[in-house]
């Protein structure tokens, strides 16, 4: 028997009443017929003397009267017996079972509860008050229910994203324009610079990279946070506003600032500590096969990066939406994505070929024309000559706001219901969403085998 809230056992029949079908008398009384008339006639059920032959009796129209033991049902389709290894379900359909009340074999079939036998239809749906229904999803339902979050509640959604990509982009713009830019005209594509100066401009151009890497991924954590808050509440069919998405999220946004952060040293970390063996060779002297066994240890560094990114990859969700701190959340992470490594990667790559592909759609085009506006050729991106002005940084700028105000809302709602998901899957965290949006939780047919 589930005893998890939410789950109703069916009514058993009640042990003081007269049973059908017991030996002694023609009633199934087990008394002597004479006896029975001096009886006093009380509530109980009374049989006719002339029963019409077995297995001509259908199946109840609906529940017993009060007082009344339901007769027991025929062996045809429609009831039958539940499926191997599960024992009645807790035994409902087992003499004997739910505390040895006797429920009659095959209950199964009882109207409102569900049935395993033909005949009768399938389980009843999963309750649904927000973008996805109460129950373990499939890849579908969860890629649908982010694009849902973001249809159902655009004026919120959007709003995040696209103030999130307006006030990152002009970050990134400056950034390029003031200083990167300017590098790269000067010294990377001037051939008559030493190597000194080459050397010098390459490092700044790096660091100038990584400054822009950094506004990026701030921009990123900053919208993941806001929309997690929104995705959580349109799983409960619950609006929010922009402030109070703000407000929510706004304790928890220093851990996540930290948690993505350490995500990422985790994964230079260990990339770097691959490549570090063919560095110290390449430094001894033996240059080809340093650079060689370099390049076979970052690549194994890389495959144990993505491992260990796999099983972080719900700590964001999980610190957002249980308040917990870094280390608890990425814990927490582990154990969601324990047995389901390799589904967990599908989902997540192809959430991100998504939002990879729909950003080149968008991108694309207003780069094409930000460089035929500035004058910038495709050799000169090929030679690294090319000269990135105001007009190209603010016109590819555009493009690149519109698309990050598309694919942030996919790629947060993709992990936050995807966490949700897993917990479903683990915790029957279904159960207490459903009682949370005050909507009746599913019943034991919903529940997916092996779920």
């Amino acid at each position: 028997m589930n005893d998890t809230p939410g789950w109703a056992s069916p009514g058993s029949a009640p042990s003081d009443g007269p049973q059908p079908g017991a030996s002694g008398s023609a009633d199934g009384s087990g008394r002597p017929a004479d006896e029975q008339d001096a009886q006093p006639q009380g509530n109980g059920v009374k049989w006719s003397k002339e029963q019409p032959p077995a297995g001509q009796w259908s199946a109840p129209a609906g529940p017993p009267a009060p007082g009344q033991a339901p007769p027991p049902p025929p062996p045809g389709a429609g009831w039958g017996a539940p499926p191997p290894g599960h024992g009645g379900y807790g035994g409902y359909g087992a003499p004997g079972g739910h505390g040895g009340h006797g429920a009659p074999a095959g209950g199964y079939g009882h109207p409102g509860y569900g049935t395993w036998g033909g005949g009768w239809g399938g389980p009843p749906p999963a309750a649904k008050p927000g973008v996805i229904p109460l129950r373990p999803l499939g890849l579908g339902e969860i890629l649908d229910g982010a694009v849902s979050t973001m249809r159902t509640y655009w004026r919120t959604v959007l709003g995040i994203s696209l103030v999130v990509a307006v006030v990152t982009e002009i970050a990134v713009i400056l950034v390029q324009g003031l200083a990167l830019d300017n590098l790269r005209t000067q010294d990377l594509g001037d051939p008559n610079a030493t190597p000194g100066e080459v050397g010098r401009a390459m490092a700044e151009s790096l660091a100038g990279s990584g400054v822009v890497s950094l506004i990026s991924l701030i921009g990123a954590v900053a919208a993941t946070a806001l929309l997690t808050t929104v995705t959580s509440r349109a799983v409960l069919g619950r609006p929010v506003t922009l402030g109070e998405a703000w407000r929510d999220a706004r304790p928890q946004m220093t851990g996540l600032f930290g948690l993505i952060f350490l995500l990422v040293l985790i994964g230079v970390g260990v990339t770097a500590v691959g490549a570090l063996p063919g560095i110290l060779v390449a430094a001894s002297g033996e240059v080809a096969a340093g650079v060689a066994l370099a390049a076979l240890g970052a690549l194994g560094g890389l495959v144990v990066a993505l491992w260990l990114g796999i099983r972080l990859s719900l700590a964001s969700p999980a610190l957002m939406l249980e308040k917990q701190g870094i280390r608890k959340a990425l814990s927490r992470s582990v154990k969601l994505v324990r047995g389901s490594w390799w589904r967990v990667l599908g989902i997540e790559l192809l959430a991100g070929l998504i939002t990879i592909v729909v950003s080149a759609i968008i991108v694309i085009p207003f780069s094409l024309v930000a460089a035929a506006s500035s004058g910038v050729g495709l050799g000169d991106f090929v030679d690294g000559s090319a000269e990135f002005g105001w007009t190209y940084l603010v016109v590819s700028g555009i493009g690149s706001v519109i698309a990050s105000t598309i694919t942030f809302p996919i790629s947060a709602g993709v992990t936050v219901l995807l966490y949700i998901d897993q917990r479903i899957r683990r915790e029957g965290l279904d159960l207490e969403l459903a009682r949370a949006a005050g909507v009746q939780g599913p019943g034991p047919g919903t529940v997916a085998p092996g779920s």
